[in-house]
């Protein structure tokens, strides 16, 4: 076991990247400034079989993907979820997932499923709560393995770049949940650390208010030992998914806490902005600023809506 001691920096300030518009979400944060700190590493044995195991769950979702929207929906739901599990668990990461005692039981059929967004494993750690089409960048169908996974998973994709385009994917899940399929969507926009996080961006969550259903929030945390919040598992910046994926499976002991908080029901807000403010304070609390604030939180490489 290797560990490393480098101190935990201080979280950045809050500046917008040169050239990024600024309706554009986008975080400060950076590898070099946020993902430091302190952790323990497995040795490097453990590191390759991490990365061969988890490679080949994937792999083996990707190959049997087609069979399984061939079941019965409650097989094709229960078989998502095992397999959305495995995922993180072959790379190295524990996951614990927790209903909060308010929640209940989850909505079925269309809702807005909405989380804080850290790290490339969010996808599966939703999918293990609950299997839906997913909001994405459009950049995201060219990622190497996990791009073709996600496409063929439905995917609904997104030109984040293209603010005119945003209408239409809005009216596109509107018309997914009026049909009875939930979507899971990270209205941060973009990806954060974990010790700070993002405004919901209220646009997707028209959504929502068009086709009359719920939103259903949900809170992803990754804790070390010894540190908490985590950052060994969050994708930012300039960051690479090679050396995210090798960090996360270099990590001793990290875990991955999913917790459903209760949906915010139909009708319950009068319009997009209050339902946002709405559901980032079910997840990360009340914002403190118009950008972000610190905290335990979210961060990611952009998903869905902006203003």
């Amino acid at each position: 076991m290797r560990l490393l001691t480098r101190p935990a920096p201080a979280a950045p300030e809050v500046r917008r990247p040169a050239g990024v518009p600024h309706w554009l979400p986008s975080a400060p944060c950076t590898p070099g400034h946020c993902l430091a700190g302190t952790h323990a590493e497995v040795g490097l044995p453990r590191r390759v079989a991490r990365c061969a195991t988890g490679i080949a769950v994937v792999a083996v979702g990707l190959a049997l993907a087609p069979l399984v929207r061939c079941c019965r929906p409650a097989l094709r739901g229960r078989l998502t979820r095992a397999w959305a599990r495995a995922v993180p668990a072959a790379f190295g990461v524990r996951v614990r997932i927790r209903v909060s005692g308010a929640a209940g039981r989850l909505p079925t059929g269309g809702v807005l499923v909405v989380a804080n967004h850290i790290s490339w494993l969010d996808i599966p750690l939703v999918a293990a709560v609950r299997p839906a089409r997913m909001l994405a960048k459009s950049e995201v169908a060219s990622w190497p393995v996990l791009g073709a996974l996600v496409s063929r998973g439905g995917t609904l994709f997104i030109e984040r770049d293209r603010l005119r385009s945003l209408p239409a994917t809005v009216a596109r899940i509107a018309s997914v949940l009026r049909a009875g399929g939930p979507v899971v969507v990270f209205p941060e926009g973009s990806t954060w650390c974990g010790r700070r996080h993002g405004r919901f961006r209220p646009a997707v969550f028209q959504a929502a208010l068009d086709a009359g259903v719920a939103v259903q929030p949900v809170l992803i945390r990754y804790r070390l030992q010894g540190a908490d919040p985590a950052t060994a598992a969050a994708f930012v910046g300039e960051d690479t998914l090679l050396a995210s994926l090798l960090r996360v499976t270099a990590a001793r002991g990290l875990v991955a806490e999913v917790t459903v908080l209760p949906p915010i029901p139909s009708g319950a807000h009068p319009d997009r902005r209050s339902l946002a403010r709405a559901a980032q304070r079910a997840v990360t609390g009340p914002p403190s600023g118009p950008q972000d604030r610190h905290g335990p939180g979210p961060q990611d490489r952009g998903v869905s809506g902006v203003n």
